[in-house]
């Protein structure tokens, strides 16, 4: 892709800034496996759940660093947590779709990086596993598992999609068609089921688990029923990008400029992105990781449309990437975390916090437009 000199010289002067804090924070926290920060200190996931979703993007902030600078800090960081990851891997609990999320930043990296065969095996572990989430009445991969009272036997979210690409890879290495079958036809009953006329995307699904039919949808970490969950729409956009790329299957390309038309026309002039673009007009929260994750998927989608759609993807990502620099990064090397005031949920108690996702798709973004990216998805 031919990037605008402008878009380097951004991304340049982003990626020295990036080199200059994450050396030390990478070195205060090599030992740990981060998801949020408080008062600047990033918590250890590694000691209080293993199998939290979020467990691979410290892996892969490490595997995007070193293909930036050549530290081998960053792959013996890297490496360490793949390794940790083994402990849910033997760990029904711990292993449910969003499988992706935790061995494409880790082991499927290391794989793709170096052919490691450890690697390889963890990640097709994984994929194996996922597939068998498959709900074949539906045409749906299960999202979450059942250990108390709950029953999530028929819900999917539309975050699978960023999951998806750990069984497109597995296909391409096996050779075997099943992983891809189950990840298209996922992708399209989530086409079908999430993503609303006008580009929307419903956050959660549930079907019935036996006549896989569509039931009900919930507004899950959204403002409610029918809102719009801005790092759900980041993740339909990205995540029907991906299927697209792995495929060439234009549906899916069509999906993802729906979305993104729709994401594009709610940015606010600032270019902070609200938790949920239909949440109360006297709302003033934010979720940074939307805009970073949004950023990939406009850069990635810009690649694969004619050049009038593709400056105006650009544009967009640029829109969001330079807000998120000027006024929602901590810069300071004493601060572990990056991007600030992220949410994980609009109903949750606790709005605007660091989250380790936002930090990796903002590193990930800088990278593609440098060119310089380990492809992970």
């Amino acid at each position: 892709m031919n990037w605008s000199d402008e878009e380097r010289r951004w991304a340049q002067a982003a990626a020295e800034k990036i080199a200059a804090k994450m050396k030390p924070v990478t070195e205060r926290n090599r030992d740990k496996i981060p998801y949020t920060a408080a008062d600047g200190v990033f918590d250890d996931k590694s000691t209080t759940d293993i199998n939290w979703w979020t467990n691979g993007f410290w892996g892969g902030m490490m595997w995007q660093l070193y293909t930036l600078t050549g530290d081998s800090l960053y792959r013996e960081t890297a490496v360490k947590t793949e390794e940790k990851l083994d402990a849910v891997l033997m760990d029904a609990k711990g292993l449910d779709h969003d499988n992706g999320f935790k061995w494409l930043p880790t082991a499927v990296a290391h794989y793709r990086a170096e052919k490691d065969e450890a690697s390889l095996n963890r990640g097709i572990l994984a994929a194996n596993n996922l597939a068998g989430r498959f709900n074949l009445a539906g045409r749906f991969i299960r999202a979450w598992n059942d250990w108390g009272n709950d029953d999530h036997r028929g819900w999917a979210i539309i975050d699978c999609m960023m999951n998806l690409p750990l069984l497109y890879w597995a296909s391409e290495e096996t050779k075997d068609p099943r992983f891809e079958q189950i990840a298209r036809a996922h992708a399209d009953t989530a086409s079908r089921c999430f993503v609303r006329d006008d580009g929307s995307v419903n956050h959660i699904v549930e079907f019935d688990p036996v006549s896989g039919e569509m039931v009900r949808t919930y507004g899950g970490q959204g403002f409610g029923v029918g809102s719009s969950w801005t790092r759900g729409q980041s993740w339909g956009l990205y995540g029907f990008t991906l299927s697209y790329i792995h495929t060439k299957d234009e549906r899916y390309l069509n999906t993802a400029r729906r979305i993104a038309h729709y994401y594009l026309a709610n940015i606010p002039e600032n270019g902070l992105i609200p938790v949920d673009f239909r949440q109360p007009a006297d709302c003033q929260w934010e979720d940074s990781t939307s805009a970073a994750i949004a950023a990939c998927g406009l850069l990635e989608l810009s690649k694969y449309v004619e050049e009038a759609d593709s400056r105006i993807y650009r544009r967009a990502a640029m829109k969001l990437l330079t807000a998120l620099d000027e006024k929602r990064c901590s810069w300071d090397p004493g601060t572990d975390e990056l991007l600030e005031r992220c949410t994980a949920a609009y109903h949750d108690e606790a709005h605007e916090f660091p989250i380790i996702y936002g930090d990796y798709y903002f590193i990930e973004a800088v990278m593609k437009l440098l060119e310089k990216e380990l492809f992970i998805w």
